[in-house]
């Protein structure tokens, strides 16, 4: 596992530890489950649909 130190506002420190508190994990443990859920999860929801599927320019590559 990789180590990584981030710098925060105080604030927002305080939010996260008082969230990871009320789920009785650590920040570390909760921060960690809020990058798997937003990042590493794959995909969101309906991007192909939205984004890849949405263009709606001149074909980026032949058809035929």
């Amino acid at each position: 596992m990789t180590h990584v130190e981030l710098e925060i506002p105080d604030e927002v420190a305080s939010k996260l530890r008082e969230r990871a508190e009320k789920l009785g994990i650590s920040v570390p443990r909760y921060v960690e489950e809020i990058v798997r859920r937003d990042v590493a999860a794959g995909w969101p929801p309906r991007f192909f649909e939205e984004v890849v599927g949405g263009w709606k320019g001149t074909p980026l590559y032949p058809l035929n």
